[in-house]
């Protein structure tokens, strides 16, 4: 009774697990536990507040897959992100592009609405308090995230 117990346990183990694979490879690139899809990171390997941006996401339920890149420059220049809205991390979500310092909850409200157009958002240089940027005494700088297209037209997108 208990080998056959434990026999079932094990082959509840290994079905559960291959599920599990079956899952994440089926959605393409989603997070299989929170539902979110995944982001992928482009960062300079020396900067730690993007590595700290990545803990926020994770935190709020991304799949975060980081690479460090020395020409951060060019992955910029691919993503045509605009040099005024340009930021220390470049991140690819959903088709999307996340420039920079940007709260998880406007990446999701980008996601949610799709707005016309858009190809990215940014939190152009690096403010105090954003996303990765906190402080020890809790000083927060207003900013803005900024919403881009193609053709490099940029509006504001939301205020924090």
């Amino acid at each position: 009774m208990i080998r056959s117990t434990a026999a079932a346990v094990a082959s509840a183990v290994a079905l559960i697990a291959g599920v599990s694979v079956a899952v994440v490879s089926s959605q393409s690139g989603k997070s299989a536990t929170a539902g979110k899809p995944s982001v992928a990171v482009f960062k300079s390997p020396t900067c730690g507040c993007c590595v700290k941006w990545n803990a926020h996401m994770t935190a709020a339920g991304y799949g975060v897959n980081s690479s460090d890149r020395t020409d951060m420059n060019a992955i910029k220049d691919e993503h045509r992100i605009p040099p005024a809205l340009r930021s220390c991390h470049t991140a690819l979500v959903a088709g999307y592009v996340v420039e920079g310092h940007v709260p998880a909850d406007v990446v999701a409200k980008l996601l949610a609405e799709k707005p016309a157009g858009v190809v990215g958002i940014a939190v152009p240089g690096m403010p105090a308090g954003s996303p990765g940027m906190e402080s020890p005494d809790g000083f927060k700088t207003p900013y803005q995230v900024m919403a881009f297209t193609k053709d490099g037209q940029s509006r504001v997108y939301a205020t924090r």
